[in-house]
């Protein structure tokens, strides 16, 4: 039995070839299917996820099925996905080849067309990703746009916004004077109300 699980059935560069081969027909395969689908999976993206993972299963395993082969075959993709991701760090431009780059879809109220269509963005996902930003609707955006990772960001126009921290200044400054003018008033109108108790007693 140990013998069976510990004997790998295929030399081990080529199993190391063969899963790095698998991921990066994987990173191309998703770089190409667009950003909107690595942020949100609908029913059909975790049908295709999910048969995925077994149509490349021989793929990556071969005629091996060895407890050691397997251990192989997740080493290396750790490995492999460790290094692509040092790599994007230290080089934005393997960065902008292999994630893409950030798309506007939304500017001034306005919905890019063209964008939406190209990276299969719904109405839906724009405006409820306005209303977590506190907006009413499209209308309220400033600009919105989808990241490589499928996130959209959304900037509201200032006058959608929530207040910021200047606004809640200002606000205080003018609450503190109207306290000031109340202070004022009723300090300059308490001897007369005191006079007149004194005059009808």
């Amino acid at each position: 039995m140990w013998h069976d699980m510990l004997t790998i059935q295929l030399p081990i560069a080529e199993k190391i070839l063969r899963t790095v081969l698998v991921y990066a027909a994987m990173v191309v395969l998703f770089r190409l299917s667009g950003k909107r689908g690595l942020a949100s999976l609908n029913t059909f993206d975790f049908v295709v996820v999910f048969l995925l993972s077994n149509v490349v299963q021989n793929a990556v395993i071969g005629a091996d099925d060895s407890l050691l082969g397997g251990l192989v075959g997740a080493v290396t993709l750790v490995a492999v996905n460790a290094l692509m991701n040092r790599l994007t760090v230290a080089s934005p431009r393997i960065a902008r080849v292999l994630e893409g780059t950030s798309t506007t879809v939304v500017e001034n109220g306005s919905v890019m067309t063209g964008a939406v269509r190209r990276l299969a963005v719904r109405p839906s996902e724009i405006e409820h990703a306005v209303r977590v930003q506190n907006g009413e609707g499209i209308r309220d955006v400033a600009s919105a746009r989808l990241e490589p990772d499928g996130q959209l960001l959304v900037v509201l126009k200032q006058s959608a916004g929530a207040p910021t921290r200047a606004d809640v200044a200002r606000l205080e400054k003018r609450l503190t004077a109207i306290e000031g003018l109340l202070r004022a008033e009723a300090a300059g109108t308490r001897p007369e109300s005191t006079g007149g108790h004194g005059n009808d007693s």
